[in-house]
């Protein structure tokens, strides 16, 4: 158990997630501000974003159901259950 209290602990910054998720930077930060209710990467005190390995794993679910499975973002969070912000209303 001490074991997984470790891997728990584990942050990657964003360039180390890139390579192991094979996702591009940009999109990462797309991602986070899409589907914000589900990915949510911590913050340092300078803004950085790390990202935990349940983040590296909701990530690599992302990928797959967008890449591989070719849901549009609105199938995703409905996929995932997530709410879909109200469009701007014109006007």
């Amino acid at each position: 158990m001490q074991g997984n209290e470790v891997l728990q602990r584990v942050f990657l910054n964003i360039d180390q997630v890139s390579k192991i998720t094979g996702v591009k930077k940009t999109t990462l930060r797309y991602w986070e501000k899409e589907f914000c209710e589900y990915l949510q990467p911590q913050r340092t005190d300078t803004n950085r974003r790390q990202y935990s390995l349940d983040d590296v794993h909701k990530i690599e679910h992302l990928r797959h159901l967008i890449e591989e499975e070719k849901y549009k973002s609105i199938g995703v969070k409905m996929k995932l259950g997530l709410p879909d912000p109200p469009e701007a209303e014109s006007g």
